[in-house]
């Protein structure tokens, strides 16, 4: 296949966490890393969080288990969550933008899900800036930028046209698979 997969995610996801931490090592050319709403795709889709539903406590222990599996540290569950991730994903597609989308997306997974730090507290999505040296007042000057904002929805918008219903999602042409299960046999279909 000769267009590259594109990984769409969303740093309040546990299991967008699980697929970051491994989606690179599966291809033998990294992904796009393409930062959406996850909210977005909820409200256009009429769905919302597991993590709102009696799903909750068997999603969180999955998420728990797949972490131990993968050999990745012991999950923390920031407080609250799910929290709201529209400044983090804004930063996000900054750091996409000046091509530190992966470290900082990877430095941001790590501070919700294993130091549980709440990434709706600007200050939190900040130490994952400075991680990938990004420079604080540039953070927060992009967070405000309207093209950020556009590019952001934007981004949200071209996955839910491709098929994207969730995150993690791996897409190429016109094959989307969602879910962390689904990331190795993503590797081997869009190979």
């Amino acid at each position: 296949m000769n267009e590259r997969p594109a990984f769409y995610y969303d740093l309040g996801s546990p299991y967008a966490w699980l697929a970051a931490e491994r989606v690179n090592s599966l291809f033998p050319e990294p992904p796009v890393w393409r930062p959406i709403l996850l909210g977005g795709l909820f409200k256009a889709l009429g769905r919302r969080s597991w993590a709102t539903t009696d799903a909750r406590n068997e999603g969180m222990h999955e998420v728990e288990r797949r972490a131990a599996e993968y050999g990745l540290p012991e999950v923390r569950w920031p407080e609250p969550w799910p929290g709201n991730t529209l400044y983090a994903m804004r930063v996000a597609t900054y750091a996409t933008e000046i091509g530190k989308g992966v470290s900082f997306a990877l430095a941001a997974f790590r501070q919700a899900f294993v130091a549980g730090r709440d990434l709706s507290d600007p200050d939190n999505v900040m130490i994952a800036a400075a991680a990938c040296e990004l420079h604080p007042r540039a953070v927060a000057r992009a967070a405000e930028q309207q093209s950020i904002k556009d590019a952001l929805r934007a981004a949200t918008e071209e996955a839910l046209e491709r098929g994207v219903v969730g995150v993690p999602s791996i897409a190429a042409g016109h094959h989307v698979l969602w879910g962390d299960d689904r990331l190795s046999a993503a590797a081997r279909t869009l190979m």
